[in-house]
């Protein structure tokens, strides 16, 4: 009777994994069998004003007139928004950053899950007068370090993590010099940062500006897939990736080195093995995968192109080809599309995301619909 029941139970089990003890493949990691579906954008709509004095939240009351960026972390019911370069009161019609009070980067956070009117901000993470605190310090020295920039975070092992670039120059527009990237950590929900100096890309490599996403793994476990790109706005995208436990040891990371004579991708511990995923100019990448496509997508900015987005059957590709999500003839000097997988609507069909435009210098919450 028992050994009737085992087998039963191994008959239901490879109806729904696999009985031998290994799983289905994960769809999000698998491009066999797979097609593009997406055709379009439509319904580009600017939905509400996220910072500044004239947004609803009227972030000035934490002396945040104008900042920019905005990718987004997902912790519990919390959604942080992490700012860039911060500014309090600025001289009337200024364009771009500047200003009083300059702080290199900054957090909000709102538990706001209703995103078709916007979102409404809980707070800020501030200091002890009550004003968005700069979360790493940097010395603001020009060919030194200029500014330390967070180019996106995740929450993974019960803490807060921030991917930043140390920005030695600002060059010419869509060009500036990294001195490295590295990864910071807080275990306080962002009130307090530790620099994981050990943990470090160097400048003049592909792996400055970064977007994670975690997938399933195996046994339970989690993977952290990153996709990233040099510093600037003109380089392609590559893409590294580390168990969720392993992330703060950088020996662990692997790098996408191409795929086997079964398609299956190769894995390098070395990133200057690292193959281009999509070959682009690439600034402020944002990529996360969508129930309603059942693919990944990327946005970012493509410099004189305006944003756009793309479709991907796995991490690694093929990413289909580049469709206009934002123009700059409509919105000049737009930049940063961070998108969410928790602000979404119909099944995923409607996607929101933050995007940045210059003049105001704040950040801005935007809706298109994904036609396939």
């Amino acid at each position: 009777m028992k050994r009737i029941i085992a087998i039963s139970a191994c008959v239901f089990l490879l109806l729904t994994t696999a009985c031998s003890g290994g799983s289905k493949t994960n769809p999000m990691l698998d491009a066999k069998d797979k097609d593009f579906v997406l055709k379009g954008i439509s319904g580009l709509t600017q939905v509400s004003q996220l910072t500044g004095a004239d947004s609803p939240n009227h972030t000035e009351k934490y002396g945040v007139y104008g900042t920019d960026l905005g990718s987004m972390i997902n912790d519990g019911d919390r959604t942080y928004f992490v700012l860039g370069d911060t500014f309090g009161e600025r001289p009337e019609g200024m364009t771009g950053g500047g200003g009083s009070l300059w702080r290199s980067n900054t957090l909000a956070y709102t538990t706001d899950v209703e995103p078709s009117d916007g979102i409404t901000l809980d707070g800020m993470i501030i200091d002890e007068i009550g004003l968005a605190k700069e979360l790493l310090p940097s010395a603001k020295v020009d060919f030194d370090e200029m500014t330390k920039i967070p180019t996106h975070g995740l929450s993974a092992n019960g803490a807060l993590y921030l991917y930043y670039m140390s920005v030695n120059h600002w060059g010419e527009p869509g060009k500036w010099d990294a001195n490295y990237a590295s990864l910071a950590k807080s275990t306080d929900q962002g009130q307090n940062w530790t620099l994981l100096d050990d943990v470090k890309w160097p400048g003049d490599g592909n792996f400055i500006q970064v977007s994670p996403f975690k997938v399933d793994a195996a046994e339970g476990k989690k993977d952290i897939y990153l996709w990233a790109i040099p510093s600037g706005r003109y380089g392609g995208v590559q893409l590294m990736k580390v168990a969720e436990e392993s992330v703060e040891n950088l020996a662990d990371y692997r790098y996408f080195s191409g795929t086997d004579d079964e398609g299956a991708p190769v894995w390098s511990e070395n990133p200057a093995q690292a193959k281009t995923v999509v070959d682009d100019s690439v600034g402020e990448l944002s990529v996360v995968w969508n129930p309603y496509l059942e693919r990944w997508l990327m946005t970012y900015l493509n410099e004189g192109n305006g944003v756009v987005i793309r479709e991907g059957l796995a991490p690694w590709g093929p990413w289909g080809d580049k469709i206009e999500l934002v123009s700059p003839t409509e919105y000049p000097g737009l930049y940063a599309p961070f998108m969410n997988e928790r602000y979404t609507a119909d099944g995923g069909k409607s996607i929101y995301f933050a995007l940045s435009l210059w003049d105001p210098y704040n950040v801005f919450w935007f809706k298109a619909t994904l036609e396939k």
